[in-house]
């Protein structure tokens, strides 16, 4: 008889009942609230988001370092070179011209006998160059404008002068392979 009493009361109180499920994580919730007056330590930790704090900072040092670019539009040192003196860039695309159509001649005539020579030359060359951008800098940084400029005059002169120099030891070298080959009768 005691059933039949409890299905009726279920029956009549079927309406007042709550349906609703709970929030997600309840049980979690209700699991750590438990051991907690317990006195249970649980294990497990909450999982962090690290990765939210990190695309932020991210974020911001992308930001810094656009703005950082536009904002310090620097000029190259060429750029700073024909602000002070104009005339260097006319100068220097004339003899630029000049070393660099000197300079494919002696790459042309590179062979096993004047290869020593012109790997030499080259590389001297290269030292010539690291001069004049030295010179550039010390006249961008305010050094004596009309000595820096005599001396940068010099250094191409130097260039040319050297390449010439070894064009005709090559011609030389050339001449005489020449006259020993004549001389050498089979």
């Amino acid at each position: 008889m005691k059933e039949d009493d409890i299905k009726l009361l279920f029956e009549r109180l079927h309406d007042d009942f709550d349906c609703e499920n709970p929030k997600e994580g309840h049980q979690e919730r209700f699991l750590a609230k438990l051991n907690r007056s317990n006195g249970v330590v649980s294990l497990q930790k909450k999982k962090q988001n690290w990765w939210k704090p990190l695309t932020i900072a991210a974020s911001i040092a992308i930001v810094c370092a656009l703005s950082l670019q536009v904002f310090t539009n620097k000029q190259s040192i060429k750029e700073q070179v024909v602000e002070i003196s104009p005339e260097v860039s006319q100068t220097e695309f004339y003899f630029a011209g000049l070393i660099e159509e000197q300079v494919q001649q002696l790459r042309d005539e590179k062979s096993p006998e004047t290869e020593q020579l012109v790997d030499d030359t080259l590389f001297q060359l290269e030292r010539l160059e690291i001069d004049y951008k030295n010179l550039e800098q010390e006249l961008v940084n305010g050094g004596d404008s009309k000595l820096l400029l005599n001396a940068m005059i010099n250094n191409f002169q130097t260039r040319i002068d050297l390449l010439k120099e070894v064009l005709t030891t090559i011609e030389s070298i050339k001449n005489l392979k020449y006259q020993n080959d004549a001389n050498f009768t089979i």
